[in-house]
Protein backbone atom coordinates (compact mmCIF):
# COMPACT_ATOMS: atom_id res chain seq x y z
CA UNK A 1 0.00 0.00 0.00
CA UNK A 2 1.50 3.57 -0.50
CA UNK A 3 2.64 4.84 2.47
CA UNK A 4 0.89 8.29 1.86
CA UNK A 5 -2.20 6.53 2.31
CA UNK A 6 -4.64 7.23 5.25
CA UNK A 7 -5.94 4.03 6.57
CA UNK A 8 -8.91 2.95 8.90
CA UNK A 9 -10.87 0.14 10.65
CA UNK A 10 -14.67 -0.27 10.99
CA UNK A 11 -17.47 -2.30 11.29
CA UNK A 12 -19.36 -3.84 8.73
CA UNK A 13 -22.42 -2.03 9.20
CA UNK A 14 -20.90 1.11 7.39
CA UNK A 15 -19.03 -0.19 4.75
CA UNK A 16 -20.99 0.51 1.85
CA UNK A 17 -21.83 4.31 3.24
CA UNK A 18 -17.74 4.87 3.75
CA UNK A 19 -16.98 3.17 0.49
CA UNK A 20 -19.18 6.08 -1.69
CA UNK A 21 -18.11 8.51 0.42
CA UNK A 22 -14.82 7.88 1.08
CA UNK A 23 -14.62 7.70 -3.78
CA UNK A 24 -15.82 11.10 -3.67
CA UNK A 25 -13.53 11.99 -1.21
CA UNK A 26 -10.21 10.64 -3.29
CA UNK A 27 -11.98 12.19 -6.48
CA UNK A 28 -12.35 15.64 -4.86
CA UNK A 29 -8.63 15.79 -3.44
CA UNK A 30 -6.50 13.06 -5.15
CA UNK A 31 -6.05 11.44 -1.75
CA UNK A 32 -6.39 7.73 -0.66
CA UNK A 33 -8.23 6.57 1.94
CA UNK A 34 -8.36 2.64 2.67
CA UNK A 35 -10.96 1.21 5.30
CA UNK A 36 -11.01 -2.32 6.04
CA UNK A 37 -14.17 -3.58 6.87
CA UNK A 38 -14.74 -6.35 9.57
CA UNK A 39 -16.55 -7.58 12.09
CA UNK A 40 -16.78 -5.12 15.31
CA UNK A 41 -15.48 -7.19 18.02
CA UNK A 42 -12.53 -8.34 15.17
CA UNK A 43 -12.36 -4.65 14.86
CA UNK A 44 -11.95 -3.72 18.54
CA UNK A 45 -9.61 -6.51 18.91
CA UNK A 46 -7.01 -5.64 16.24
CA UNK A 47 -6.84 -2.07 17.80
CA UNK A 48 -6.09 -3.31 21.09
CA UNK A 49 -3.59 -5.44 19.83
CA UNK A 50 -1.65 -2.69 18.19
CA UNK A 51 -2.46 -2.50 14.68
CA UNK A 52 -2.06 0.96 13.37
CA UNK A 53 -5.20 2.75 11.85
CA UNK A 54 -5.54 6.84 11.16
CA UNK A 55 -8.97 6.13 12.03
CA UNK A 56 -11.45 3.86 13.88
CA UNK A 57 -15.05 3.85 12.86
CA UNK A 58 -17.02 1.80 15.09
CA UNK A 59 -19.63 1.59 17.03
CA UNK A 60 -19.55 4.71 19.61
CA UNK A 61 -19.55 2.74 23.00
CA UNK A 62 -16.38 0.93 22.06
CA UNK A 63 -14.84 3.88 20.37
CA UNK A 64 -15.51 5.49 23.95
CA UNK A 65 -13.84 2.48 25.69
CA UNK A 66 -10.81 2.72 23.49
CA UNK A 67 -10.41 5.79 24.28
CA UNK A 68 -10.15 5.42 27.99
CA UNK A 69 -7.97 2.34 26.94
CA UNK A 70 -5.47 4.58 24.92
CA UNK A 71 -6.01 3.25 21.41
CA UNK A 72 -7.98 6.07 20.02
CA UNK A 73 -7.57 9.80 20.48
CA UNK A 74 -9.80 10.90 23.03
CA UNK A 75 -10.83 14.66 21.70
CA UNK A 76 -10.88 13.37 18.08
CA UNK A 77 -14.30 11.35 18.96
CA UNK A 78 -17.01 12.65 16.57
CA UNK A 79 -20.42 11.14 15.99
CA UNK A 80 -21.14 9.36 12.83
CA UNK A 81 -24.60 8.27 11.74
CA UNK A 82 -27.03 6.86 14.07
CA UNK A 83 -28.54 3.01 12.58
CA UNK A 84 -31.75 1.95 13.18
CA UNK A 85 -32.31 -2.53 13.36
CA UNK A 86 -34.24 -3.50 10.93
CA UNK A 87 -35.85 -7.47 9.89
CA UNK A 88 -35.47 -9.16 7.08
CA UNK A 89 -36.96 -12.30 5.09
CA UNK A 90 -35.91 -14.66 2.27
CA UNK A 91 -37.10 -12.98 -0.91
CA UNK A 92 -40.49 -13.62 -2.21
CA UNK A 93 -41.67 -15.68 1.52
CA UNK A 94 -44.36 -13.65 3.70
CA UNK A 95 -43.03 -10.54 5.90
CA UNK A 96 -44.47 -11.21 9.31
CA UNK A 97 -46.46 -8.04 10.95
CA UNK A 98 -43.79 -6.09 12.74
CA UNK A 99 -45.80 -2.92 13.49
CA UNK A 100 -46.00 -3.03 17.55
CA UNK A 101 -43.58 -5.01 19.83
CA UNK A 102 -46.19 -7.95 20.74
CA UNK A 103 -46.32 -8.31 16.79
CA UNK A 104 -41.75 -8.71 16.82
CA UNK A 105 -42.72 -11.35 19.72
CA UNK A 106 -44.89 -13.25 17.65
CA UNK A 107 -42.92 -13.18 14.78
CA UNK A 108 -39.71 -13.70 16.50
CA UNK A 109 -41.06 -16.87 18.33
CA UNK A 110 -42.54 -18.76 15.81
CA UNK A 111 -39.80 -18.57 13.11
CA UNK A 112 -37.99 -21.69 13.14
CA UNK A 113 -34.90 -20.04 12.72
CA UNK A 114 -33.52 -16.41 13.64
CA UNK A 115 -29.97 -14.77 12.08
CA UNK A 116 -28.00 -12.60 14.03
CA UNK A 117 -25.18 -10.27 14.19
CA UNK A 118 -21.80 -10.43 16.86
CA UNK A 119 -22.79 -6.54 16.68
CA UNK A 120 -24.63 -3.99 18.67
CA UNK A 121 -27.87 -5.43 16.60
CA UNK A 122 -27.30 -9.02 18.00
CA UNK A 123 -26.53 -7.71 21.24
CA UNK A 124 -29.66 -5.50 21.73
CA UNK A 125 -31.63 -8.63 19.98
CA UNK A 126 -30.43 -11.15 22.85
CA UNK A 127 -31.55 -8.75 25.55
CA UNK A 128 -34.62 -8.76 23.91
CA UNK A 129 -35.26 -12.18 24.51
CA UNK A 130 -34.33 -12.41 27.69
CA UNK A 131 -36.39 -9.45 28.53
CA UNK A 132 -39.52 -11.88 27.11
CA UNK A 133 -38.56 -14.73 29.40
CA UNK A 134 -37.43 -16.38 26.31
CA UNK A 135 -34.00 -18.19 26.69
CA UNK A 136 -31.94 -18.17 23.27
CA UNK A 137 -29.79 -21.67 24.59
CA UNK A 138 -33.70 -23.20 24.94
CA UNK A 139 -33.82 -24.54 21.69
CA UNK A 140 -30.18 -24.94 20.35
CA UNK A 141 -29.30 -23.75 16.70
CA UNK A 142 -33.00 -21.52 16.51
CA UNK A 143 -30.57 -18.83 16.65
CA UNK A 144 -28.07 -19.01 14.21
CA UNK A 145 -24.99 -15.99 14.42
CA UNK A 146 -23.29 -14.76 11.70
CA UNK A 147 -19.62 -15.91 11.56
CA UNK A 148 -17.58 -11.93 12.59
CA UNK A 149 -17.64 -10.25 8.28
CA UNK A 150 -20.23 -12.20 7.27
CA UNK A 151 -24.01 -9.58 7.18
CA UNK A 152 -26.97 -12.09 8.27
CA UNK A 153 -28.52 -10.99 4.94
CA UNK A 154 -26.62 -14.04 3.88
CA UNK A 155 -27.96 -16.49 5.84
CA UNK A 156 -31.52 -15.14 5.29
CA UNK A 157 -30.59 -15.28 1.54
CA UNK A 158 -29.15 -18.70 1.65
CA UNK A 159 -32.10 -20.05 3.76
CA UNK A 160 -30.56 -20.86 7.08
CA UNK A 161 -32.62 -17.81 8.78
CA UNK A 162 -36.04 -17.37 8.38
CA UNK A 163 -35.96 -13.90 10.02
CA UNK A 164 -32.79 -12.06 9.98
CA UNK A 165 -32.15 -8.96 12.75
CA UNK A 166 -29.61 -6.34 11.86
CA UNK A 167 -28.56 -2.96 11.06
CA UNK A 168 -31.13 -1.26 7.84
CA UNK A 169 -27.82 -0.46 6.54
CA UNK A 170 -26.36 -4.04 6.28
CA UNK A 171 -29.80 -5.37 4.53
CA UNK A 172 -30.08 -2.63 1.65
CA UNK A 173 -29.13 -3.46 -1.34
CA UNK A 174 -28.53 -7.42 -0.55
CA UNK A 175 -29.59 -9.82 -3.22
CA UNK A 176 -32.23 -12.74 -2.21
CA UNK A 177 -33.99 -10.88 0.70
CA UNK A 178 -36.58 -8.56 1.42
CA UNK A 179 -36.53 -6.19 3.52
CA UNK A 180 -39.35 -6.15 6.63
CA UNK A 181 -39.01 -2.69 8.04
CA UNK A 182 -37.60 -1.37 11.13
CA UNK A 183 -38.24 -2.33 14.33
CA UNK A 184 -40.76 -0.76 16.25
CA UNK A 185 -39.90 0.89 19.82
CA UNK A 186 -39.43 -0.11 22.48
CA UNK A 187 -37.58 -3.34 21.05
CA UNK A 188 -35.92 -0.64 18.57
CA UNK A 189 -32.30 0.43 19.30
CA UNK A 190 -30.32 3.03 17.21
CA UNK A 191 -26.55 2.69 17.03
CA UNK A 192 -24.63 5.37 16.95
CA UNK A 193 -21.30 5.17 14.78
CA UNK A 194 -18.09 7.43 15.71
CA UNK A 195 -14.98 7.86 14.61
CA UNK A 196 -11.66 8.58 16.03
CA UNK A 197 -8.04 8.87 15.58
CA UNK A 198 -5.80 6.02 16.54
CA UNK A 199 -2.95 6.76 18.92
CA UNK A 200 -0.46 4.98 16.57
CA UNK A 201 -1.01 7.52 13.54
CA UNK A 202 1.01 9.79 12.18
CA UNK A 203 -1.30 11.32 9.84
CA UNK A 204 -3.61 13.20 12.29
CA UNK A 205 -3.93 16.11 10.34
CA UNK A 206 -4.71 14.11 7.41
CA UNK A 207 -7.35 11.99 9.44
CA UNK A 208 -8.69 14.89 10.83
CA UNK A 209 -9.59 16.44 7.15
CA UNK A 210 -11.27 13.06 6.40
CA UNK A 211 -13.81 13.11 9.59
CA UNK A 212 -14.49 16.62 8.33
CA UNK A 213 -15.52 15.55 5.34
CA UNK A 214 -17.40 12.45 6.14
CA UNK A 215 -19.65 14.29 8.72
CA UNK A 216 -19.74 17.99 6.04
CA UNK A 217 -23.62 18.63 5.03
CA UNK A 218 -22.94 17.01 1.70
CA UNK A 219 -23.18 13.84 2.41
CA UNK A 220 -26.48 14.05 4.81
CA UNK A 221 -28.61 12.99 1.75
CA UNK A 222 -25.76 9.94 0.72
CA UNK A 223 -25.84 9.06 4.53
CA UNK A 224 -29.55 8.99 4.43
CA UNK A 225 -29.74 6.45 1.40
CA UNK A 226 -27.89 3.61 3.40
CA UNK A 227 -30.35 3.60 6.01
CA UNK A 228 -28.72 5.86 8.26
CA UNK A 229 -29.06 9.13 9.83
CA UNK A 230 -26.17 11.66 10.46
CA UNK A 231 -24.95 11.98 13.55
Amino acid sequence: MDPTTITGISSMATRQLLAELLARYQAATGRAVSIEAVGGVDAARRVRAGEVFDLVILADDVIEKLGAEGHVVVSSRLAFVRSPIAMAVPAGTPRPDISSEGAVRAALTSARTIGYSTGPSGIHLLAVLNSWGLDPAAKPGRLVQAKPGIPVATLVARGEAAIGVQQLSEFLGEPGIDIVGILPPPVQKVTTFSIGIGTRSTRVQEAQAVITYLNASEAVEIKRRFGMEPA
